[in-house]
């Protein structure tokens, strides 16, 4: 977990730290400035003593700074690690990472003391940046030119591999720069089924009156289904909660490898729940999802697929959603490969909170917000994928104070929920704030160990789902498959009751696939000195399934 702590307290500490060395600055420099003043000289007149002035020192130290970037005036370990400033328009602003925490210069947040590495870096690393826009072009027609003039075709921009000598087409390649991202949404040609955007991203699909349209809610589960988890899969979806048109209420799971008991999630997957791939190995370097190729990509979620597809018998085709390890979006490269491997769509992609919230849209066109997150890599190019994009959720205990507060995508990382009782409003404000605008649908995204170990906070959910199906006969709680089938075919509220691709799996009865599932001590050669269980209603593998041998048949 990240923080970026800017609290009063924090703030008043480093402002006091950081003016102690703006002062030891700016005196070491009308220092040193009076002894090269004070050298003999000719003329018997005594030089008068040069003073640093404010506004020069602040300019200096802000030259060739980013907008909003954090850096040190003292780089060092203890507290020089902790503080640091960053130019305004009002001046200097500074703060200080919480005892414990120390500032990454690089990933732009306070972490852990013991996981950053640059405490002796002042500042991020400078890249050289393409030439894209002058006055007078530099290179012909279908090319740009290089940091140092050299011109290359344009196409080989941004396209991961650096090009140019000094590698400067691959350093400006963000939403606004790069020279071959998607265009604006044009809505005369992005029609639906097979497409949707909006110049805002809230516009409603098929232009329906918002209160016609059905309140979809989306309850997601990441990581691994096993003995830990499915008691809890089992009281929430127990076949009594129904949504208005009889059926069980679903929820989408992103499920990973490691640990996963394939029994389980065959029969969440017989209960009409959706499966969707979140990778084999769960990398816990978040830099890899960043920076993956594609070959990664289809390694990691193509092959946790495959992986799914045999054990827990999923013969449908249905995997057709994934969700990166922490939420960590890996640029062209994942939607590259999604487009590759027939994926149908993403949820990883994290929007700020904003009101009215965002509908999910397709990557024809470009995103309607901005990227979100410190170091993340959105995609810029034209991708067949929709995008269930994570709206963040407010988590203010008093919405009607308007006090600066960010959101949160899962909720796990909604910190200040201490209490059931907090929960509780906290899922009936945000869900008001999607019901009485726009009705985007309104994601709910956890691990489900927050629920587990939070009795108070599982108890509240169930209440309030609760109350949320007697309450309101337009609210659905369904897949996210689903919600991409109702924006290719808007239904009101009325004629969705009688909606089919919703009515699949209505409420499925009978026994479990398998009372007692094979459970399977296994290796693989990919890791060494580990014996891992693999739980499948199938016959077990000679291998333990990993990513060169997604079968576990050895052969690699």
């Amino acid at each position: 977990m990240k923080f970026l702590w800017t609290s009063l307290c924090a703030v008043l500490l480093a402002s006091v730290a950081v003016d102690a060395q703006i002062n030891q600055i700016r005196n070491a420099q009308n220092a040193a400035a009076n002894n090269a003043a004070r050298r003999p000289v000719e003329s018997n007149v005594t030089p008068a003593p040069t003073i640093v002035d404010d506004d020069s020192f602040e300019k200096e130290l802000c030259k060739a700074k980013e907008a909003g970037e954090w850096f040190r005036l003292q780089a060092g370990e203890g507290d020089n690690c902790r503080d640091v400033i960053q130019c305004t328009s009002s001046g200097l602003q500074a703060i200080r990472c919480p005892a414990g925490l120390a500032f990454d210069i690089e990933k732009q947040t306070c972490d852990w003391k013991e996981q950053v590495k640059n405490c002796l870096i002042k500042e991020k690393v400078r890249k050289l940046r393409p030439i894209l826009s002058t006055d007078e072009p530099l290179c012909q027609e279908g090319m740009l030119a290089c940091h140092d003039g050299t011109c290359i075709e344009r196409s080989l921009f941004c396209n991961g591999v650096p090009d140019c000598t000094d590698g400067s087409d691959e350093n400006s390649c963000d939403l606004s720069n790069d020279p071959n991202r998607a265009p604006a949404c044009d809505p005369a040609v992005c029609l639906l089924p097979d497409c949707f955007c909006s110049e805002t991203g809230t516009e409603v699909p098929g232009k329906l009156d918002s209160k016609q349209v059905p309140q979809m809610v989306m309850v997601t589960f990441d990581d691994a289904i096993n003995n830990n988890n499915v008691e809890l899969y089992r009281d929430m979806f127990n076949g009594v909660r129904k949504n208005p048109n009889g059926c069980d209420i679903k929820a989408t799971f992103f499920v990973s490898h490691k640990y996963s008991n394939y029994s389980g999630v065959q029969e969440i997957h017989r209960k009409g729940h959706e499966i969707a791939a979140h990778s084999i190995t769960h990398n816990d370097d978040e830099s890899f999802w960043s920076t993956a190729s594609v070959d990664d990509w289809a390694k990691e979620m193509a092959g946790a697929r495959l992986i799914i597809d045999k054990f827990a018998n999923i013969t449908d085709n249905s995997i057709v959603g994934m969700r990166a390890p922490y939420l960590r979006v890996g640029g062209n490269n994942q939607f590259t490969m999604m487009e590759e491997q027939a994926f149908l769509y993403d949820s990883t992609i994290t929007a700020p909170l904003q009101n009215p919230p965002l509908w999910p849209y397709t990557l024809y066109f470009r995103m309607p917000h901005r990227c979100h997150g410190n170091l993340q890599k959105c995609p810029t190019r034209s991708h067949a994928v929709w995008e269930i994009v994570m709206n963040e959720l407010d988590r203010r205990e008093d919405p009607t104070f308007d006090e600066d507060l960010p959101g949160c995508a899962m909720i796990d990382s909604c910190s200040n929920i201490l209490s059931g009782e907090q929960f509780y409003a906290f899922l009936n404000h945000n869900f008001d704030r999607h019901y009485t605008q726009n009705r985007a649908p309104l994601g709910l995204f956890f691990h489900a160990a927050w629920l587990k170990n939070n009795p108070e906070f599982m108890d509240a959910f169930l209440f309030w789902m609760d109350e949320i199906l007697a309450k309101h006969s337009d609210v659905y709680f369904v897949t996210m498959t689903q919600v991409i089938q109702w924006i290719q075919n808007p239904q009101t509220s009325g004629e969705v009751k009688n909606f089919e691709p919703w009515k699949e799996k209505c409420s499925p009865v009978g026994p479990s696939a398998c009372a007692v599932p094979n459970s399977c001590a296994l290796t693989t050669k990919e890791l060494p000195g580990e014996t891992l269980r693999l739980h499948t209603c199938n016959r077990c593998p000679p291998n333990y399934p990993w990513l060169n041998d997604p079968s576990g048949d050895g052969f690699f």
